[in-house]
This record gives structure tokens, sequence and C-alpha cells, in this order.
């Protein structure tokens, strides 16, 4: 009897006593999860969360392993083969162009891009298709707020994905290298940016800006962005036509001005002069042809952003009209200041040779990297250095005469080579953040600035495959997830608590409600008991009458 109470106390094993009998074979448990997730050498705080994170779904009867992969790895298991996964850690890092929330709010879980796109986690949503589609044509700011608002619920409801934090990055540069006022803080972003790295003013004999970065580069490619490093390269080889400013705002770029005729009609009038790095002139042929190449099949990850342009016409010797199949409100941040350039002549053929094939432009290894930005490539060797070189011939030629970055996997190195001048600009620490700020304390050349990210940390539950096909399931796991210890044990309080799509930076579009979702390992207990999940000798098993179907990883 005493036992019995015992059990009887708890009403995980009750529930295991009640159920025991009903378990009628190996097929109704379910399997073991690999959560993948980078090493702890690359992301320590990321690698620490799915440590902790495996804990406590295991405290759901969950079998767990947590399986490091390198980035590229990685990339080619969740990105490229989109049916061989259950669980990974992921990222979605705060751009500029996604201060306005529609790469978020559309891309991100729009059915269309389930195949081949954003929509990696395989999200079917028709309902929320209509409203990503809707608030793209709302151009009454308060009305595309609401319906912001409303999508942010039914993630929150459907869960298709366990936000965890909005990491706020601590960064730091050397102020007896650079002129410390000539470092700019970007909305969202911090100080890693184009603005920063144009404008940057050496102070002595130091003409380079060397930054590090704990990852290696997965691509630089102006057609396929695959992590947060090779953004920052892309960013500075390729110009688009617009740019999002400092204050979150976009501005002509290449464009000396762009023009609303209508609400589905717009001039821009380009640059004279430029030229590719190859010496080439830029032409408005090239302008046309980098919004056309990714209307294609060959550039998924870009072509959520084409898609509203019906034409684009030459209306006069520097100028183009887009026309669009429809007022798109979102089009001069997240077209216009998205879309790189990138010359005909090169990249013409290479698509071309692509027709037919079952690889798209993000397969390729060997990828032009001609572009008509600030800074040209020089080197590129991918788990050691990047080494950029000032093109002089662009409109706004960086003061640094080379952008170098170094690749250094362990945080307690790259404080070392910070220390001896070995790099000169922090651009990604792994490391306590509170080391870093002992450090600079005890080195007074170093300062430190710090944003909360627009982007976020996550985790990916795999849509198309049992049991994550369950809202009921996913629910479960996130509910199971403790976010004020991911916030204080992972991120070391660097970090705010996620449970949206849309940061609370972005303050306007953000729903304060989904805040306050409840978690705790009592309530993801109790969802999936009411769901007729059975919890028999330690193990989940599935509600009576499912079986696993799918093999194992």
């Amino acid at each position: 009897m005493k036992k019995f109470a015992l059990a009887a106390a708890s009403g995980v094993a009750a529930l295991a006593l009640a159920t025991a009998a009903l378990a009628q074979g190996p097929t109704e448990k379910v399997r073991k999860l690999n959560l993948y997730s980078w090493p702890q050498a690359a992301l320590p705080q990321s690698y620490q969360a799915a440590q902790l994170i495996a804990q406590q779904w295991r405290q759901l009867g969950l079998d767990v392993d947590v399986k490091p992969l390198q980035r590229q790895q990685q990339t080619q298991l969740i990105w490229f083969s989109r049916d061989k996964w259950d669980v990974t850690m992921w990222r979605m890092v705060g751009r500029p162009e996604r201060s306005d929330p529609d790469e978020f709010l559309y891309s991100l879980y729009h059915s269309s891009y389930a195949e081949k796109g954003y929509n990696f986690i395989g999200y079917l949503n028709p309902e929320y298709d209509k409203l990503a589609e809707k608030q793209r044509t709302q151009l009454d700011r308060e009305e595309r707020r609401k319906t912001a608002f409303e999508m942010q619920k039914i993630i929150d409801r459907d869960q298709p994905q366990a936000f965890l934090v909005h990491p706020k990055y601590a960064l730091a540069f050397n102020k007896a290298t650079f002129k410390e006022d000539t470092v700019v803080n970007q909305s969202g972003i911090g100080i890693r940016n184009i603005w920063t790295f144009l404008a940057i003013q050496p102070l002595g004999a130091q003409k380079d800006l060397i930054i590090n970065s704990n990852e290696v580069i997965n691509a630089t490619n102006p057609l396929y962005i695959g992590g947060a490093v090779d953004s920052w390269v892309t960013d500075l080889i390729w110009d688009r036509i617009m740019r999002i400013g400092p204050d979150g705002m976009p501005r002509p770029w290449a464009a000396e001005s762009v023009a609303w005729v209508d609400d589905k009609t717009l001039d821009v009038k380009m640059r004279t002069g430029m030229k590719w790095h190859d010496g080439q002139p830029v032409t408005l042929d090239d302008v046309i042809f980098s919004f056309q190449a990714p209307a294609g099949d060959k550039a998924p990850m870009y072509k959520p952003f084409v898609t509203d342009i019906a034409s684009i016409e030459k209306a006069g010797e520097q100028t183009l009209r887009f026309t669009l199949k429809q007022p798109n409100t979102t089009f001069l941040t997240a077209t216009l200041s998205k879309i790189n350039l990138i010359p005909k002549h090169i990249w013409e053929p290479v698509l071309k040779d692509l027709a037919g094939k079952p690889e798209t432009a993000e397969q390729l290894k060997e990828v032009s990297k001609i572009g008509s930005g600030p800074f040209k490539l020089v080197r590129w060797k991918p788990t050691e250095e990047i080494l950029l070189e000032r093109f002089g011939g662009h409109f706004q030629a960086p003061k640094v005469e080379r952008w170098i970055m170094r690749i250094v996997p362990n945080a307690e190195a790259t404080l070392g080579m910070l220390k001896r001048g070995e790099i000169n600009f922090l651009g990604m620490f792994g490391g306590d953040a509170e080391v870093l700020i002992k450090f600079a304390k005890e080195n007074p050349d170093i300062a430190i600035r710090s944003e909360v990210d627009i982007g976020f940390e996550y985790v990916a539950f795999n849509n198309r495959r049992p049991p994550f096909d369950d809202v009921k399931f996913r629910r479960a796991l996130s509910l199971a997830i403790d976010r004020r210890l991911m916030v204080s044990a992972a991120w070391q309080d660097y970090a705010i608590p996620a449970n949206s799509h849309v940061s609370p930076v972005l303050s306007f579009w953000h729903d304060p409600a989904v805040d306050n979702m409840k978690t705790g390992l009592a309530d993801a207990k109790k969802l999936l008991q009411d769901a007729g999940y059975r919890i028999v000798g330690g193990k989940l098993y599935y509600p009576v009458g499912k079986q696993e179907k799918l093999a194992t990883e």
C-alpha cells in the first residue's frame, strides 16, 4: 500500500500504472529523438541550451540525444534534407532588412516555402498563409499591425517551433585603433553593421579592420545566405538598390532616388558610374537580371522577395519602373533592401547551366564573388579567414584599407587575440558576457557595446514527421522548456525570453500578449496526458491506436 500511495502521489507514475496494460508494442513508443546543435566550441550558449532542453524533455519520458554538428553538416542535413531529421537548434539572426517583420511573418511560415526556402520546418496552415499574404498588401500601418498580432497568436497556439530567447549581443572594438565616435550602432543589430564598416576611422598606422567569428563561413553567395557570418560578408561585397539605415528605415543606396508613382508602381533612378569589381559597368540590364534571377526555382531563399513583381522596364537612361501585382507595403524594405545586385555577364550562364538540374544556386560551391560593393574579395579560406579589400571606385568607399575576418572558435583565445591586437573588432563572442566585461575593465582600450537582437534562437521541430505533426505534442515540448533557465544558465542573462517571431525590439509590431505563455513540466505532462499520450516504464508512448511508422534517423 505504501508503494502504491507513493506512486499515486506522482501523476506520472499513476498514469504509468493505469495505462501499462495498454502498451502493445515497441512501435507505439515515441522513438528516440536526435536534437542537433552546434558544437560547444562554436556556439556554447546554444549547445548549453540543447543540453538543458534534453534534460527537461527526458522528464516527459522521451529518449533524447544531443548531437553536435559542424555548421556545414548541419546545414546539409536540415536545409537540404528536409525529411531526414526531427529537431534542431536554430537561429534567425538580426539583419537590417528584418527591421520590417515581413521576412519573419511571411517567408518563415508560408506554405509555399516549405519544400525550398525559409519554411524548412514544413509548417502548413492555410489560415496563416492568408494573413501572411494580407499583411503585405495593407498600406494602413495600424491595420497591418492588427494582422501581425493575429499571426503571432496563431504561431503561439500552434508552436511549430519553440522560441527560446532574443539574444543581447555584447560586441567590442579597440578605441585606441579606431576613432570611437565613428562606430555606428544600428537598432536591433548593434555595432557590427555596414555603416560601421564604412565609417569607422583608423587613428594610426593600422588601417585594417580585423574582426573575429567563432563560426566558419558556410557560403559567400549573393543568392544564398547560409548563416549569420555569411550575411556580414554578403553585405560588403554586393550592393542593393536600397539599404536599411541605422534608424531602421530604408534609404536609397545604389539608387539615387526611389519614388512611388502609385500604390503598385515605383520608379528607381540608379546611380551613374557604378562598376563591378572586374571593371565592367553596372547596367540597368544587370539590375533587371538581379530581380529576375530569384524568380525561378534556382534561388528559393530569395524568391519570396520578388514574387510580387509583375514587370521591370526601362523608363529612361538610368531609370527603371517596377510594376507590382498588388500593393506591397514591405517592398522597399523586404525587396529593394534585400536583393543583391549581381552581374548578368557572370550569373546568366551559371543559372542557364543549372536549368533542368536538381541543384539550385544555393548548392554551388565555386560561385563567383564579383560584386559592386564597397569591398571586394581577395582571399577566402572558409575555416580560417576571409580577406576583403577596399574598393576605391565605390561611391561610398570605406576608410579602412582591408576588412579581415578570422575564424576563432575558442572564446578565451578570442580575448587573447583582442588583447594582442591580432583582432581589433569583436564581432562575435561565445563566452560568458561577464568575462568580456571584466576583460574590458582590465584593458581600457576596449570599448563594449550591446544591443538586443531583432533575431531569435529557437528549437525547430520538423512538422512533417510524427510526433511533431501533432500540435499538442509540439506545445507540450515547448511548455516543458523553462525560458528563464535558458536566459540565465545558457545565455548568462544576455538575452530576453522569446515566444514570438517578432522581436520586442520591433515594439510597434510585437504582440506583448504572447509573452505570457505559461511553461512548466507539470503543464507539459498534463497536456500530453489529455492528448492520450502514455508513460509506461518511464517511457512516452503514443495515444492508443497510433504507431510509429517512420524509420529513425
